[in-house]
């Protein structure tokens, strides 16, 4: 009888099904639930004057786990590791072998007692062993189906040490960074619920040094002039762009913290617009150039982790957290390979059925002779083989809607997946681009471009409405006369850097190389809980507490929480990873300067101010208000305690929104799970409630808010709800 180990119950539900198909009753399946030993969380566990050796511990939620697990091993002569391909699958298989006798552990070393498919003496470990002779076997396999089951039990593989290593490398920098950084910022806050991070403070970072960089911008405004022509029977759109060569638009570049921001600003001023618009009106007109050219678009590449969270983020409002609890349960009831990847890989199987697919349901002319390929650009790429892609190219969306075993959700993220693979072996799409000039006698020259499909190709599939918008194409000629009908004026302003999204924040963390596909979403979710950010909508924005918070620590650690040394930490645990570096030389190369740091920000016992200030007087006393923090979140409490102690709870109101059955402010609230969702500010009198922010807002106020009013929005002024 085998055993095999996963880490979760739908996982081993799956894996059940497959093996019941297959005919397989002589193997067992065991979840784990995730990990079940851990360093404990009283103390930081970690000997420092040991060589950064770590105190595990099983944990105590998993106790009736572990005993189920030994007592299973004892009932099987085989053991099977079956978790998933990254770091952490490889360290729960690694402490599974360990509690069950197969490893000795002699940090930093790792000795494994029995070789792939050996056998083990009874009672020579150290927890108390199976009885008997056992075999410990390591499977990988990045899509839970009965072709990559079948093809990992035949093809079993040694445990991955090196990734181990790399996971617990992890594991000690930030167990260090945050049981030594967390009692300073208690005493320099004098909150001993804050915490700090190492890849955590860097996202914080950005977001902050961000929101600097968007309120000190210089909005300039100016004038953009259209024009709408009559080009015999054809009506045309276009815009003031020039006069005798000279552009009225000019493009600057600013250096921003993540780098460069290039934006364009318009050199006509409100004044000369008016002047401008006189002369334009007593001029006449022809077209002076029609520019045609074919171009051809590629499909984007198969999706990376990063490139799923971000896509689905921008397109349905998800949270990163969301999409990767749906996308893990995606891949553990079979549908799609493994979801933690840099790869943009496909394999030979999916790739050559693709084309069978295309070829039957979209026309032979959508398919391609051979197989297309995309460079995987991460360099740590080789832990997971394949990008995410569906495990069956026939299980389309619409045979699943049918099916209704999975939610709306699911579904979206599904067809995200199952499109965007697909798309990846369909033919390029043709378009003709237009850019027709028109120009008057006195140098004013209007231009508008347009596009014209000629062959869909994958657009077919990804992008079917930006096709029906584009099938019409231009038929005006050169030197045709061109009647003005209509002038516009609009004014604008020069557009600051946009904050961050959820989806931007990954992808400006995955372009500098800062964390890894599985730690996005956890770093997402932990700055916003913490209180450390606000999110507006999609756009995060930095609470004070946030901005004191990262100020101190990249003034006071600026080394630590710099982009480029934790990239180059990151890429250090990469080459752990691929055996190219000692573990011990990266903890020690990574403690000794921040040990440094460390002790010198502790001599210094000066207080990092903090505080908001409320128009609102206390309503108990009269004295003022001001915002407090928690780790429940802000309050309300008054300035003359303790001799007044009154409190009052923060709501945050939503800019411009009322509550549509009684006309009160909408707030955020959260329920008891933690949950964000909009409610009427006179609860529980009205019982209004609306989930999720695209509901509750349209599309187009939740663009960035990188105008004068906005700017003005966002001085620390605060009103206390009624």
């Amino acid at each position: 009888m085998t055993l095999i180990i996963v880490e979760s119950p739908t996982k081993a539900r799956t894996f059940n099904r497959i093996l019941k198909i297959e005919n397989k009753t002589d193997y067992f399946v065991f979840a784990t639930l995730g990990h079940f030993r851990d360093l404990p969380s009283a103390t930081m566990s970690i000997d420092l004057s040991h060589d950064f050796k770590p105190s595990y511990e099983i944990m105590s939620s998993k106790q009736k786990v572990v005993t189920e697990l030994k007592r299973l091993a004892t009932e099987h002569d085989e053991i099977i590791l079956a978790t998933d391909a990254d770091r952490e699958g490889e360290s729960i298989s690694y402490h599974a072998a360990y509690i069950l006798g197969f490893i000795n552990e002699s940090w930093p070393d790792i000795e494994v007692k029995s070789p792939k498919g050996g056998s083990r003496p009874k009672g020579d470990g150290p927890l108390g062993q199976p009885s008997g002779r056992k075999t410990l076997k390591r499977i990988v396999f990045h899509e839970i189906t009965a072709k990559a089951l079948n093809e990992a039990l035949t093809h079993d593989e040694e445990l991955r040490l090196d990734l181990v290593k790399a996971q617990q490398a992890r594991r000690v920098i930030d167990r260090i960074v945050g049981y030594e950084l967390s009692p300073l910022l208690w005493k320099k806050l004098s909150k001993n619920w804050l915490s700090a991070g190492r890849v955590q403070t860097v996202a914080l970072r950005l977001v902050v040094e961000r929101e600097k960089e968007v309120l000190g911008f210089n909005l300039e405004k100016f004038s953009v002039l259209g024009g709408t022509f009559q080009i015999l029977k054809d009506e045309l759109v276009a815009k003031l762009v020039s006069k005798n060569g000279e552009s009225f638009e000019e493009k600057k570049t600013l250096k921003l913290f993540s780098g460069e921001y290039t934006y364009t600003k318009g050199l006509i001023s409100k004044e000369k617009a008016v002047e401008i618009e006189n002369d334009l009106k007593e001029d006449s007109y022809k077209v002076s150039d029609v520019n045609e050219s074919e171009t051809v678009r590629y499909p984007p590449p198969p999706y990376t982790t990063s490139q799923l969270q971000q896509d689905a983020i921008n397109r349905y409002g998800l949270s990163s957290k969301m999409v990767m609890r749906i996308a893990q349960d995606l891949y553990e009831r079979g549908l799609i390979t493994y979801h933690r990847t840099d790869s943009f890989n496909l394999s030979a199987s999916y790739v050559f059925k693709a084309k069978d697919f295309i070829t039957e349901n979209y026309g032979k002319e959508y398919a391609l002779e051979k197989p297309r390929g995309y460079k995987t650009k991460s360099s740590s790429a080789q832990e997971a083989h394949e990008a995410i892609r569906p495990t069956k190219v026939d299980r389309t969306p619409q045979l699943l809607a049918k099916d209704k075993k999975l939610n709306r959700s699911q579904l979206m993220i599904y067809e995200l997946i199952f499109n965007r693979a697909l798309a990846t072996q369909m033919k390029e799409a043709s378009l003709i681009s237009y850019k027709v000039t028109v120009k008057g006698t006195k140098g004013y020259e209007f231009l508008t471009e347009a596009q014209k499909i000629v062959f869909d190709g994958f657009l077919r599939v990804q992008a079917p409405e930006f096709v029906k918008k584009h099938t019409e194409g231009i038929s005006i000629k050169v030197d045709s006369p061109a009647e003005l009908k209509n002038l516009t004026i609009e004014e604008k302003e020069s557009k600051a850097p946009y904050r961050y999204s959820e989806a931007s924040l990954i992808k400006a963390l995955e372009e500098h190389g800062i964390g890894r596909p599985s730690t996005y979403a956890p770093i997402m979710s932990l700055i916003i809980e913490k209180g450390y950010v606000d999110k507006d909508g999609r756009y995060l924005k930095p609470t004070s507490l946030g901005t004191a918070i990262s100020d101190y620590l990249s003034k006071a650690f600026g080394k630590l929480f710099n982009i480029d040394f934790t990239a180059k930490l990151e890429q250090e645990l990469d080459d752990i990873a691929e055996g190219k570096l000692k573990m011990l030389e990266v903890l020690k190369g990574f403690y000794t300067p921040f040990n440094e740091d460390l002790k010198e920000q502790q001599k210094d016992d000066t207080k990092v101010e903090l505080k908001e200030e409320v128009t609102e007087p206390c309503p108990t006393c009269g004295s003022p208000l001001q915002i407090r923090f928690s780790k429940f979140g802000k309050f309300y409490a008054c300035t003359a305690y303790p001799k007044c102690k009154f409190t009052k709870s923060f709501l945050k109101l939503v800019s411009g929104k009322k509550c549509p059955k009684d006309g009160g402010d909408v707030v955020v609230r959260y329920s008891k799970a933690k949950r964000k969702f909009y409610g009427c500010s006179n609860y529980p009198k009205c019982d209004y409630v609306e989930f999720g922010w695209s509901k509750l807002v349209k599309s187009d106020e939740n663009k960035a808010d990188s105008n004068a009013k906005d700017k003005e929005l966002t001085k620390k002024t605060i009103v206390l709800n009624k």
